[in-house]
């Protein structure tokens, strides 16, 4: 059996790179030796990313991108579907889980400095990964065709119109149509199904194969192709990926999955945050929500959004602002000046600001999820200061923070107090 296995793997290997793939990219991909925790999150969205297509693929088979039948088919699928209603919340719940591990994916890049030289092109495809997974999960938002979905798109495709010269062209595009109606569903599904999955497919090959390139960062910020052995040209502080970190990435996918089926078993909604209330009522386009608000993973730039006020009764600024909040992260690795990598070795001045940065992220994230008066309601006379109200100010002070953090970037990462790194990965 084994001679005839190696002779089949051999007749492949002439036909095609398998072997000669499995040793560049895992059984002789040298990774550093320190690899942390934090290391867990790149592999953990891969898997996402793969429970993502393959539950979305179980849902297109029931479900009916028909503005008549839309939410029937979603109730369809959660009641009378084997199994339909755990592979809907698989898929809501992993829409969730997915952010979750992008951005602790995005953190570990901010305090190891992953983004540094030689690695400017695969933090771009990162960015690129992040937008293309903010268009794929708006899109997907409305398929459900309830009252926040509808509304939610409504308010966000109504955003663009602000957009000088060519807004209203582009609304009018995406709904196709002048509301949100049938054609918009139509659209947005082949958005959700077909187009976007692609791109972000083509991305996350492009953001692995630009890693496998360079090599991998490491806690200590140290290049471990620095230090080769003379004979073999290994790293010395390298180990194989395979088995080392597909063992440990085990863990953490062993943590993952328990984590995720306990929200998906036991609160799947989330408090509403995961799955709002009013997604359980049919979209209506003559009854509007009390509170329009986008899913969490979206509300510190929502936040953003509302919190510059508009000019001449233009909502562009906020617009401008709330994109530029998401593409400003393609800008690190020119605005970093720090001459070391790591925050091991950085001074207080990054990680004071680093820390503001987080506690912007997060309040605005908070503020995004509340009405714009919410601390006003009792009282409103009380809380009104300078024409808005308390929770518009504090995310104005936190939307400045949260600018600072890039605008200052190469002021007081140049000026911070840094300490010697070391030649060799500490372990």
């Amino acid at each position: 059996m084994q001679k005839y296995l190696t002779g089949l793997l051999g007749w492949v290997d002439d036909r095609f790179p398998l072997t000669a793939n499995w040793k560049a990219h895992l059984s002789e991909y040298y990774a550093p030796k320190n690899f942390n925790f934090w290391y867990f999150f790149g592999s953990l969205a891969l898997l996402v990313l793969v429970l993502q297509i393959v539950t979305g693929i179980f849902l297109t088979m029931n479900y009916k991108p028909d503005a008549e039948l839309a939410f029937a088919s979603v109730e369809y699928i959660m009641r009378d579907v084997s199994w339909g209603w755990l592979i809907r919340y698989m898929h809501s719940t992993g829409a969730s889980m997915f952010f979750v591990v992008v951005y602790l994916h995005m953190f570990r890049g901010l305090i190891y400095g992953s983004y540094r030289n030689p690695r400017e092109l695969i933090w771009l495809f990162g960015v690129g990964i992040f937008l293309a997974l903010m268009g794929e999960a708006f899109f997907g938002y409305l398929l459900p065709w309830g009252q926040m979905s509808y509304w939610g798109a409504q308010v966000i495709i109504n955003l663009f119109t602000s957009i000088p010269f060519v807004g209203p062209d582009i609304s009018l595009w995406l709904r196709g149509d002048y509301m949100v109606s049938d054609a918009t569903l139509n659209r947005f599904f082949a958005f959700h199904v077909i187009a976007l999955p692609l791109v972000l497919l083509g991305l996350v090959a492009a953001h692995i194969i630009a890693l496998h390139e360079v090599g991998s960062n490491n806690p200590d910020g140290v290049e471990i192709k620095k230090h080769k052995d003379p004979e073999t040209g290994i790293p010395l502080d390298g180990i194989p990926f395979h088995p080392y970190y597909t063992v440990k990435d085990i863990v953490g996918v062993s943590v993952f999955l328990i984590v995720f089926s306990a929200i998906i078993f036991f609160a799947p909604e989330m408090g509403g945050y995961f799955l709002e209330a009013n997604n359980f009522i049919p979209a209506d386009p003559l009854k509007t929500p009390a509170h329009i608000a986008p899913v969490w993973y979206f509300t510190p730039y929502y936040s953003i959004l509302r919190a510059v006020p508009p000019i001449m009764n233009s909502q562009f600024p906020g617009v401008a602002a709330m994109g530029l909040s998401v593409v400003i992260f393609a800008l690190l690795p020119w605005l970093d000046r720090s001459p070391v990598k790591s925050i091991r070795y950085r001074g207080p001045i990054y990680k004071v600001w680093l820390a503001l940065f987080v506690v912007s992220f997060l309040i605005l994230g908070y503020l995004g999820t509340e009405p714009s008066n919410v601390w006003g309601v009792f009282d409103p006379s009380t809380f009104i200061v300078g024409g808005a109200d308390r929770a518009t100010v504090v995310a104005r002070i936190f939307t400045a923070v949260y600018f600072l953090f890039f605008i200052l970037m190469p002021w007081y990462t140049s000026i911070d107090k840094t300490k010697p790194v070391p030649e060799r990965v500490t372990g």
